[in-house]
């Protein structure tokens, strides 16, 4: 018994190995995408939205500042 499926499987075939490497690349992408979304614009870049004085009150409450220069930079933003 001969079987003569003719181009149909080995387009069937192509379409699926497209299909397998596109949604692979594209879980890729969307993975970086993700992970790269917690760190906005870089760094020393503010992020889109945010005032000096938030990024200072945050740099603030991680402890990259001190009190001191807190102050300091706080009041060189309001003048």
């Amino acid at each position: 018994m001969a079987y003569d499926w003719g181009w149909g499987h080995m387009l069937f075939g192509s379409l699926m190995m497209v299909l397998f490497w596109g949604g692979i690349i594209l879980v890729i992408v969307l993975l970086v995408r993700w992970i790269g979304s917690g760190s906005a614009g870089g760094a020393g870049v503010p992020s889109a939205g945010k005032t000096p004085l938030d990024i200072l009150s945050k740099r603030f409450a991680r402890g990259e500042i001190d009190k001191e220069e807190f102050e300091e930079r706080k009041k060189l933003l309001s003048d």
